[in-house]
C-alpha cells in the first residue's frame, strides 16, 4: 500500500489520474498536451512518463501496447484496499 500512498502523494500524478479518468486509453503524447492546456503543467515528456511509471507500479494504470503507441487506463481497484482497510460506518452522526 505504501506505492499507493506515495504515487497519490505527487500533485502531477493526482491530475494524470484526473485526465485518465475523462478519457482513458490515451497516450503519452495526449497525455502531455491535455496537462498543458487544460491544467498549464509543462512538464516534459520523460517527466511525465517517470510519473507514469510510478502510478503503473502502484497499480493506478494499466497500459497496453498498440503498434508504436503506449496507451494508458485508470485502474481504481488499488483505492479499494484503502476503503476496506479504514471503513466509515454508514449510520455514523456528525458530533457538532
Amino acid at each position: 500500500m505504501d506505492n499507493i500512498y506515495r504515487a497519490l502523494a505527487d500533485p502531477t500524478r493526482r491530475t494524470i489520474l484526473d485526465e485518465l479518468c475523462k478519457r482513458e486509453g490515451q497516450t503519452l503524447f495526449e497525455l502531455c498536451s491535455r496537462l498543458v492546456m487544460a491544467h498549464g503543467i509543462s512538464s516534459s515528456r520523460q517527466s511525465i512518463s517517470q510519473h507514469l511509471a510510478v502510478l503503473e507500479d502502484a497499480g493506478l494504470v494499466i497500459t497496453e501496447r498498440r503498434g508504436r503507441s503506449k496507451l494508458h487506463w485508470f485502474d481504481g481497484a488499488p483505492l479499494r484496499a484503502i476503503v476496506m482497510r479504514w471503513p466509515v460506518p454508514t449510520d455514523r452522526k456528525e458530533k457538532s
